[in-house]
């Protein structure tokens, strides 16, 4: 049986990252085995719909690199690929099991199921209260059809056996045996807005669909039996999909899932994408938009609950797919290591080709010198790249960029009053002025020549190594920070090296 997959996600809102790691698993396994991804939108609550959420989910896992075989946008031979376009395939499947007694109509108002849940705690609707309730096993078939006729709303109950162990094997814990009589007959379809719930649309997608394994997040473990039985009913038994439970993701303190607000509280995103809340207006941060790489942000998650079964952190999507394994999944919840993200953001950056690395710079730094009256386009791409390429092991971000090596591309307009308190002293400005002639004296500035030469200079004149280098880093950077000094005058217009050490010899005495 050819392998095939499916992330089936709701476009009630933003795709939470516990979510993504779900399609990415999917992904992971559907690549290993030659198979397909499917994505298939859930949409049958109608009530929660959010509009852009659909296009969200896509660009989401478009950004990550989770490609899609079937889909709304991609088509395929199984589609429709969204549940609200299906209405008469769930209509044919319901009836189906209604006919051949597997689920019945039940016409109960919700003041109805109120008033029976206030009647007797912990009230279930299964074999042991539907016949003292209003539905077709306790009422004539002409009512039944009358109430119909009339358009009494109704909703389809799937009829649960009591007392029947369901088996559940699953990948990743084995098997999981559940007792029908903690099952309720859930409802599977409603009459009024015509559309399947989760537990019929699901079930029939997935068999229709041909999908070989139902990979999904543990929330969705106590649905398993329901949805076995339901296989049962329909005769499917034999063809019935694998099924996986991820562990979940935990919060990074304390207890519980990972939630929205724990990346509020400590700083990090917990979606792929920035979400613009269409009717709140809020605004969620995302991985994206915070400057992660799709790259990073999928090896970090692939980690959180799996791992290769040797020391390997930093994979490749192909190295994920080739090493990916349910046998090394966790049955426990994964803590949700935020810092562990952003090393692994600093380590993709780190190992970045430094002209790629300047071209995701560019934004952040035609905005920076356009704030500053200046422009990018003063600097060639192979002195933005060689620049970048030196303050690089800093930063956990492209925009941190800025912060390391803004001096690349702006002159100091201040100096930092705690370097010039301890490096700028009285004979500070006479020693400045002698360097200016000794830079000027030299024609090859390549970074060992320089240092040769500015380092004999300093032994010769009997000066004091460390105060002398640290006024020149002060007078060219603004601050005593940054890489290597003569990397800096090999990269930068000597000109422009000349001119700030003369404006802080300037400015600093004043």
């Amino acid at each position: 049986m050819r392998t095939r997959v499916r992330f089936a996600p709701s476009p009630t809102g933003p795709l939470h990252i516990g979510g993504v790691r779900t399609a990415l698993y999917n992904y992971l396994f559907a690549r290993q085995h030659g198979g397909d991804m499917i994505l298939r939108i859930e949409d049958t609550d109608s009530r929660r719909f959010v509009p852009g959420a659909e296009d969200y989910i896509n660009e989401s896992l478009r950004w990550l690199g989770i490609g899609i075989d079937e889909g709304v946008r991609e088509g395929g031979a199984y589609g429709p690929y969204k549940q609200s376009e299906r209405r008469d395939i769930y209509r044919r499947y319901a009836r189906q099991l209604l006919d051949d007694g597997k689920a019945y109509i039940a016409f109960d108002t919700p003041e109805e199921l109120e008033a029976a849940r206030a009647e007797k705690p912990n009230f279930q609707y299964d074999a042991h209260t539907r016949g003292s309730m209003r539905n077709s096993l306790t009422l004539p078939a002409e009512e039944v059809k009358r109430l119909i006729d009339s358009g009494a709303q109704y909703v389809v109950r799937f009829k649960i056996e009591p007392d029947v162990d369901v088996h559940v094997h699953d990948l990743i814990r084995g098997e999981v045996v559940i007792n029908s009589n903690i099952l309720d007959d859930k409802v599977l379809y409603k009459s009024a807005d015509d559309l399947p719930t989760y537990h019929l649309a699901n079930i029939v997608d997935d068999h229709l669909m041909e999908v070989s394994h139902v990979i999904r997040g543990e929330e969705w473990l106590p649905s398993a039996p329901l949805h076995v039985l339901l296989y049962r009913a329909f005769g499917w038994e034999d063809i019935m999909p694998q099924f996986v439970h991820l562990p979940l993701l935990l919060k990074p303190v304390g207890n519980g899932k990972l939630s929205k607000r724990d990346g509020d509280k400590l700083g990090f995103p917990v979606f792929p994408l920035e979400w613009h809340d269409p009717q709140s207006g809020e605004v969620s941060s995302g991985y994206r938009e915070k400057g992660y790489l799709p790259e990073a942000v999928v090896n970090f998650l692939a980690l959180l609950g799996w791992n290769p079964g040797d020391d390997s952190e930093l994979m490749s999507m192909d190295d994920l797919i080739a090493k990916f394994s349910f046998d090394h999944c966790s049955k426990a919840g994964a803590k949700f290591d935020y810092k562990k993200g952003i090393w692994f953001n600093h380590e993709y950056l780190m190992r970045m080709d430094d002209m790629q690395l300047a071209e995701l710079f560019m934004p952040v730094l035609r905005e920076r010198l356009a704030e500053a009256g200046k422009s990018a386009d003063d600097f060639g791409m192979d002195y933005i790249a060689r620049a970048v390429g030196m303050v690089k092991g800093r930063i956990e971000f492209v925009q941190d960029l800025w912060a390391q090596g803004d001096f690349f591309f702006l002159a100091p307009s201040s100096y930092a009053e705690k370097d010039v308190k301890k490096r700028w002293q009285a004979d500070t400005p006479a020693i400045m002025e002698e360097l200016c002639g000794v830079l000027e004296g030299i024609d090859d500035m390549t970074s060992a020549n320089a240092e040769k030469i500015v380092l004999d200079w300093i032994a010769a004149k009997g000066y004091h190594l460390g105060n002398v280098m640290n006024a020149f880093r002060l007078a060219v950077v603004g601050a005593c920070r940054g890489p290597h000094m003569f990397d800096i005058t090999e990269l930068m217009p000597k000109t422009e090296v000349l001119a700030r050490i003369r404006k802080a010899i300037s400015r600093i005495d004043n």
